[in-house]
């Protein structure tokens, strides 16, 4: 019997009990050596759930599981002679164990085995999504709703999460921010499950959201060189050249206009196309014409000349004018007058 830690220290006469928890996000068998080597040495090592994924793995590099639920005084019992018990946790931890070593702990009546919490896998950054498209699995075969839906049918919820996006931008509300993120990966996720099904027509042209980021993250590496690879850029403007460069040549365009949804708003798409105008170092004059249209064109153009985004622009005039709405209806008090320094 090894009654040692894994530094080499001797465990007390009561024995030492090692709580293991791992994350069902990590690949099984990917556990810390902290925590190979408090399996390797423990004389005994519980696991409640036999069907826990790490299970295979451990027998399979020669650890000896016992499939039991003891309780907490059984466990201390297990302890007994100085023994090390490791308890492998379930993906919910074991609260009703460590509730019921906490209340023995503190009836002063039981010689107590050390306790130790050894974490034996940790999230990796982005495993949360790993959840998001579980969720997503299930809500897509048995809820009602969301088992009809297509992609034609989500698109309005996707436009209108982006606007609700913005807007939580404008009025840095970072808790309103947090959620409006997650609303607008739930319409990507969502829109990635549906197309695992591929085109209900025929069943062709399936991909997965790991397609998706799959695609995403080639096409990062391959339009960052200055990132990943051995170009070089030393300004914003740089890197906005080179991208465009980079994308005429992937998408064979023959002109810098191809790719600019035009059903976007009109302030925005003008200051879309002024901004390829400019980064290209064309001359082009604005059409001659008159009206409303031409105007709000040269105000857009002139706006992204600026560096001014004529649609954030307009909507925080838009809100101001809101404001002076209210104000004129009495619902809201008119805001005070800034102080007159001088006067």
């Amino acid at each position: 019997m090894n009654a040692t830690t894994p530094e080499g220290a001797a465990t007390s006469a009561t024995g030492r009990v090692v709580l293991l928890t791992t994350s069902h996000r990590v690949a099984p068998g990917l556990l810390s050596w902290p925590a190979w080597e408090a399996l390797r040495v423990a004389d005994r090592v519980l696991c409640a759930d036999g069907a826990h994924p790490q299970l295979p793995y451990l027998r399979e590099a020669g650890i000896v599981v016992d499939e039991v639920a003891l309780s907490a005084e059984e466990l201390v019992a297990a302890c007994a002679g100085g023994r090390t018990v490791a308890v492998v946790a379930a993906g919910e931890g074991e609260p009703a164990l460590t509730d019921g070593l906490a209340r023995l702990a503190g009836s002063g009546r039981v010689a107590m085995p050390e306790l130790e919490l050894l974490p034996a896998s940790y999230d990796l950054p982005g495993a949360r999504l790993l959840d998001l498209v579980q969720v997503m699995d299930r809500i897509r075969v048995e809820c009602p709703w969301s088992s009809r839906q297509t992609h034609e049918g989500l698109a309005k919820y996707g436009i209108e999460e982006a606007y609700e996006l913005v807007e939580a931008i404008e009025d840095g509300d970072r808790v309103e921010l947090r959620e409006e993120l997650g609303d607008v990966l739930l319409q990507v996720v969502f829109h990635a499950r549906i197309a695992e099904e591929g085109d209900p027509r025929d069943g062709s042209d399936a991909f997965s959201i790991d397609d998706v980021a799959a695609g995403i993250v080639a096409k990062l590496i391959h339009r960052h060189p200055h990132v990943f690879g051995d170009e070089t850029a030393t300004t914003p403007e740089e890197v906005k050249e080179h991208w465009l460069r980079t994308k005429a040549v992937e998408k064979r365009r023959t002109s810098l206009t191809e790719g600019v949804p035009l059903g976007q708003p009109g302030l925005a798409l003008a200051a879309k196309l002024a901004s390829r105008v400019r980064t290209a170092g064309l001359q082009v004059p604005l059409p001659a014409g008159e009206g409303a249209g031409y105007e709000l064109l040269a105000l857009a153009v002139r706006a992204e000349a600026q560096g001014v985004d004529p649609e954030a622009a307009l909507r925080a005039a838009a809100r101001a004018y809101r404001d002076a709405v209210r104000v004129a209806e009495g619902v809201d008090s008119p805001a005070p007058a800034p102080d007159t320094v001088g006067e």
